[in-house]
């Protein structure tokens, strides 16, 4: 049996399979692949069966979104790894052999994610993931190659292999037993940083998460859902606040996330100011839908983890004050 599984997520996404899918067929073939479709009106299944006969269906009922999408399809498929790829991403020569040997090599690594460069500027990061993420102390993202708005030039500069804090869902490796046991993606987010909550969960669970260098993926981004789309603002600070509120510890939580919320404040004034009140608005009805969803989350928390999450009190001072604007200015 093979051992890895490529698993494409498709949400009428034709376009971008016609685009995509041949480098992953031809790149791919000591995997097995499969596309899950979260119930498409456009003729994705009919092209794929028409002209990939190789890569294999798995229809799912209704559009689940991303995280509750994989869930459900990924219940039947038995690899032990899977490669979760998104349909806007494509594929290099051997980019799943520096892969699957970290994996072997290492028992404890069970999440990996590949550089992930701008396919439409090639010699640049691409801004979903880059070379590996981390958190700061109040939950705000950033990635080795990508700070905020501001993207590093590929030099080689992270060609290693080493430990990071959570992988892109652009392209994200996992142990299929590791994500069993973590039952998948939490539901409740959707889409947008479930990839993250993932992460944390697993680290929680003493696994590791890894960056690999030598496996190079090129990604379109922004392709399902725009970054200048308020909708995708709403669901990152919503979903930001939730896996907070989920994974910190005990100790420390309400300041933190108190702080936080004073953030995401002046976050949006910033977009008032940039003339971009949408953007402003989509914050305050995360802030209102996680306030909503607190006394569900109770249930979901991981009491007392003192497990380390971050290494960088503030990327926001940092970036914004101190004026580091790359990953080894920190």
């Amino acid at each position: 049996m093979k051992k890895i599984a490529v698993v494409i997520l498709n949400y009428n996404g034709q376009a971008l399979l016609e685009e995509f899918l041949p480098s992953v067929t031809t790149y791919s073939h000591s995997a097995n692949i499969y596309v899950i479709d979260n119930n498409s009106s456009d003729n994705s299944v009919s092209f794929i069966q028409a002209n990939y006969p190789r890569v294999r269906i798995i229809e799912n009922t209704q559009n689940f979104g991303f995280a509750q999408g994989y869930n459900v399809g990924l219940q039947t498929i038995e690899e032990p790894y899977l490669a979760l790829v998104n349909s806007d991403i494509k594929v290099t020569p051997n980019w799943l052999d520096p892969i699957l040997e970290l994996f072997e090599k290492d028992p404890l690594t069970a999440i990996i994610q590949p550089k992930i460069l701008d396919l439409k500027n090639p010699n640049y990061f691409e801004y979903a993931g880059a070379g590996g993420g981390f958190l700061d102390k109040y939950g705000f993202p950033y990635t080795r190659g990508r700070i905020f708005n501001t993207i590093e030039k590929d030099n080689g500069q992270y060609n290693d292999t080493t430990p990071i804090f959570w992988a892109s869902g652009a392209c994200f490796f996992i142990r299929n037993s590791v994500f069993r046991q973590l039952k998948g993606f939490d539901n409740d987010f959707f889409a947008h940083q479930e990839e993250i909550d993932l992460c944390w969960r697993a680290t929680i669970l003493g696994h590791k998460t890894q960056y690999c260098g030598l496996s190079t993926v090129f990604h379109l981004g922004g392709a399902t859902l725009n970054y200048l789309n308020p909708k995708k603002t709403y669901l990152n600070f919503r979903n930001s606040l939730l896996m907070l509120y989920k994974n910190l510890p005990s100790r420390g939580k309400t300041r933190i996330i108190f702080t936080r919320l004073c953030l995401d404040g002046i976050a949006g004034i910033r977009f008032v100011l940039q003339g971009k009140p949408k953007h402003c608005w989509a914050i305050v009805r995360s802030h209102f839908a996680f306030y909503k969803r607190i006394p569900a989350f109770k249930a979901k928390l991981n009491p007392n983890n003192f497990t380390p999450y971050y290494k960088c009190n503030s990327i926001v001072y940092s970036y914004f004050i101190k004026g580091q604007r790359h990953y080894n200015d920190i």
